[in-house]
């Protein structure tokens, strides 16, 4: 270890990396290791215990090269993400990075086998790692390994990318394991440098040939051969079809457009890979307008996720909080000329974008009263707003924030679960939901239905209402 490098104070957001010799060849890793040092943008309380401030993680051996290990944007994303007890250094350990994009497979776990022998041998470094104040009161502090998990069992790169606003991005074919089946499924999928550990967007790859099996080695094969299809509408990523759920409360006034061969409006926020886009054009039936900040984005979506623009699926490239704005403006003017006059939804998919904050949606930009005010413009009377929320650090301010301002402009809000319990879903809507009465045919929720299922709908959970 150089001499200039201190570590015996956390140092918030210091960032290190330096090579180290593995202490036990020969294994899984190489030598020299590469030892990266990442102390927490948030300084612990100064009564924080010493045996919780710092963790190690062992990079999988043969993802070294991947973006959550290698770049200092991914590395936070793992800190902040390892909250239970929060640690305010993580270590990570593994090979030196090799060139990037990189194939890989999982190495299959040894049964009832201990901890990888190199753990014990990295003890001394680790110590040497830890903070002064870990030795407080003549501790020892016993610094834990944490895990990382995905359901990744083999990665493909397709293509690194670069866009004018995202940057740097990596379009991937992946072999899953899904863990409510027991059988794996290929899926392509996005994500940008500037935050890797998110996936930005995935679609479900459906083979050319019948696969012989469906063992992670065949599928592999099938991934290799690049004979698939894109299953177009699929709404694999897990918050989506929440999202989709949402539109039942505007079943009454779906079904009556459809009844008079009226298609239903929806203007979505975020792009991305166009997965709901199609769903919503192909599968129920909407005229979609999507707002992109990112023009490269889009022709990516096109070429790889089987984005198909027509005349029921447009898309404007610009930022989507100003065009909304844009929007009301032209409307209160009468001149909204290429666009619905109202649209019956505006579903928002966007992120913050801020890596020291970590993940969360949607920006708090969108959120402010003139932007919500504005969305609530270009709604028809019985419109919803649709959004994805991932909470940031501080999610409970956040949430209350939230609610509080979307209460002050809309009249009832609903709250839809996601299964990873990392988002969740509120619709927001303009006036009192509309039931269906018993004779109607419900041929849209039946659509909807198809799409997403009963349970799901079910769900939906009223957590406020104005009365106005």
């Amino acid at each position: 270890m150089e001499a200039s490098m201190d570590f015996s104070e956390l140092s918030p957001c210091r960032f290190q990396s330096f090579t180290f010799p593995n202490p036990n060849p020969p294994n899984h890793y190489s030598d020299p290791l590469r030892i990266a040092v990442l102390d927490s943008p948030v300084s612990p309380p100064q009564l924080q215990p010493p045996q919780s401030q710092t963790a190690v993680m062992l990079v999988p051996p043969g993802r070294e090269h991947d973006w959550i290990f290698s770049t200092e944007a991914g590395h936070l994303h793992l800190l902040l993400s390892s909250s239970s007890p929060p640690f305010y250094r993580l270590v990570l350990i593994g090979s030196l990075p090799c060139s990037f994009p990189k194939t890989y497979t999982r190495l299959s776990p040894l049964p009832d086998k201990d901890p990888d022998p190199i753990q014990d041998s990295l003890v001394p470094l680790l110590l040497a790692l830890s903070p002064k104040s870990a030795f407080d009161h003549g501790y020892i502090p016993q610094v834990p390994f944490l895990s990382f998990e995905d359901d990744a069992l083999h990665i493909l790169p397709v293509e690194v990318l670069e866009g004018p606003s995202v940057g740097e991005m990596i379009l991937e074919d992946v072999v899953i394991q899904q863990f409510n089946s027991c059988s794996p499924e290929i899926r392509r999928r996005l994500r940008f440098k500037r935050m890797p550990n998110l996936i930005q967007t995935q679609v479900r790859l459906l083979p050319d040939l019948v696969v012989s099996s469906c063992s992670s080695s065949d599928l592999l094969s099938v991934l290799k051969s690049r004979s698939f299809q894109v299953e177009l509408g699929s709404l694999v990523q897990p918050y989506l079809a929440p999202m989709v759920a949402g539109l039942s409360l505007i079943a009454k006034v779906s079904e009556e457009k459809v009844a008079c061969e009226i298609r239903p409006s929806c203007l979505c926020v975020g792009v991305g890979g166009g997965a709901l886009l199609m769903c919503l054009r192909t599968r129920l039936g909407f005229d979609v307008h999507g707002l992109e900040t990112d023009s490269f984005v889009v022709e990516v979506a096109k070429k790889h996720f089987g984005l198909v623009g027509d005349e029921f699926l447009r898309i404007s490239i610009g930022d989507g909080i100003e065009m909304i704005k844009r929007y009301a403006r032209e409307k209160e003017r009468g001149k909204l000329a290429k666009l619905p006059t109202s649209f019956d939804a505006i579903m928002v998919d966007l992120d913050s974008g801020d890596v020291i904050s970590g993940v969360s949606a949607p920006p708090l930009e969108f959120i402010e009263k003139d932007v919500l005010l504005a969305v609530k413009l270009i709604l028809c009377k019985t419109g919803v707003l649709v959004m994805n929320v991932i909470p940031p650090l501080d999610s409970g301010f956040f949430y209350r924030h939230l609610i509080g301002v979307l209460s002050d402009v809309f009249v009832e809000l609903y709250k839809i679960d996601v299964e990873d319990n990392e988002n969740f879903v509120i619709v927001a809507t303009r006036s009192q939901v509309q039931t269906l009465p018993r004779e109607s045919g419900k041929q849209f929720l039946r659509k909807l239905e198809e799409v997403i299922g009963q349970q799901l709908i079910s769900s939906i959970t009223k957590i406020s209402s104005n009365g106005a």
